[in-house]
């Protein structure tokens, strides 16, 4: 067989001008043969083994759109350092910063590139797509793919900065890891979703299978609780900022914000009072002293609480899944849901950069999850809880709003995507 644009109608050669990653696979498939293979959702337990790069990309664009529809953020930042910038808050993060503020961004993020065969995780993919359409548009876009945790990618990054921005105003906070090797002793810390003082059992969700059932979970060890803080603490964040301190690349006023969740009572005693709260609080004084060092030159430290979101991490703590299927079913009836771009868009564009005082709780905390926490949201959840069962929870609860958002995180079912469509394998 000749070599052809397998897949390509001319009616859609416009349209695959219009994507990078299609575009780019059409002029592969008009110069030569290639491999072809069909990229399908492989989802085991809490996790999607593949990732599809057509339906992160367009994903990706369908952000930078909601962001431009609502117009430049003024007064925003100009070059911005954004820690676990490929997915979930981090992502949107750094699309809210380049496509709102048109601040160049550096990205920090720890994922697996496509081998033969095998796709790359779908946040490889989106922060792929983001710095091609950055940079198309002149702004500029650069990763750094490898351990946050670590002293080396610290210092990449001191360098990388020095070299291509001068400096940082804007440092976001986004990690999320289960493990952490500590620099100073090689220890391997890990983290634990458990409950502190006592056993708790509660309802949970399969969202694959849609059946309720009972959770238990056994009280966490001192140890357990002492490296959740470790991995999920402050204490990174924390040498990140005395880094780039110290290197002299952080911009006299500089901002930086981490994000923290605390949830309402149904979540408490396995979230916001177990090991990830206790690793919360943690970070959350760490603000406090990041706050005291940098206020001499006008700088600024905050911990964003934001909503609860569809993500891998949360869709493994007990619990959670069943409560944000109710929430997002409650929250959509009331036209106040929001994703994790509309978080981010809202949180600079209303909060940080709104040309006010940065509006904060009294533990000086922003509240992105005032939504969420609205008395009527809450109220209304609290009621429909104790009736959840496996026979109405598609009735009850917005599951198949989740199942959707779950999928969406890997590339799948993306509005405008052909999945039927076969991808080429070397451009994978």
């Amino acid at each position: 067989m000749a070599p052809r644009a397998v897949g390509f109608p001319k009616s859609n050669v416009l349209k695959a001008r219009n994507n990078s990653y299609l575009w780019k696979l059409y002029r592969a498939r008009r110069a030569k043969e290639v491999d072809l293979m069909k990229i399908e959702p492989k989802i085991r337990g809490f996790i999607c083994t593949t990732a599809h790069p057509v339906g992160c990309e367009v994903q990706l664009q369908q952000q930078i759109d909601k962001v431009r529809k609502k117009g430049p953020i003024q007064g925003g930042s100009k070059k911005a350092l954004i820690i676990g910038a490929s997915t979930g808050y981090g992502m949107a993060s750094r699309v809210a910063l380049a496509f709102g503020c048109g601040a160049d961004t550096l990205g920090i993020y720890f994922e697996r590139e496509a081998e033969k065969g095998r796709t790359a995780t779908p946040g490889f993919y989106q922060s792929r797509a983001l710095e091609v359409k950055a940079q198309k548009e002149g702004t500029y876009a650069k990763s750094i793919n490898g351990d946050a945790f670590s002293d080396e990618i610290k210092q990449q990054a001191i360098a990388t900065i020095k070299q291509d921005l001068g400096t940082v105003d804007t440092v976001i906070y986004s990690l999320a890891a289960p493990r952490r090797v500590l620099p100073k002793t090689g220890e391997a810390s890990r983290s634990t979703l458990k409950p502190i003082g006592q056993s708790f059992t509660s309802k949970t969700l399969d969202v694959n299978s849609g059946v309720v059932g009972e959770i238990f979970l056994e009280a966490a060890s001192e140890e357990e609780v002492r490296q959740t803080i470790d991995v999920m603490g402050g204490e990174d964040w924390e040498m990140w900022m005395d880094a780039l301190e110290a290197a002299g690349v952080l911009a006299p006023g500089a901002l930086t914000v981490a994000y923290s969740y605390i949830g309402p009572s149904i979540t408490v005693p396995v979230y916001r009072n177990g090991t990830i709260g206790a690793a919360k609080n943690h970070l959350e004084r760490t603000a406090h002293k990041l706050q005291a060092k940098m206020q001499a030159k006008g700088g600024r430290a905050f911990v964003s609480v934001n909503k609860a979101v569809v993500t891998q991490a949360s869709s493994a703590i007990p619990v959670m899944p069943l409560y944000i299927s109710v929430l997002y079913r409650v929250m959509k009836e009331k036209g106040v849901h929001e994703g994790y771009l509309e978080q981010m868009d809202r949180l600079f564009r209303e909060k940080l950069y709104s040309g006010k005082e940065i509006p904060v709780d009294s533990e000086g905390r922003i509240r992105v999850d005032d939504w969420e926490m609205l008395e009527d949201v809450q109220k209304e959840v609290e009621r429909l809880w104790p009736l959840l069962e496996t026979s109405n929870v598609l009735s009850l609860t917005d599951i198949q709003g989740y199942r959707e958002d779950f999928l969406r995180l890997f590339g799948f079912g993306v509005e405008g995507v052909d999945y039927s469509a076969d991808v080429d394998d070397n451009l994978i």
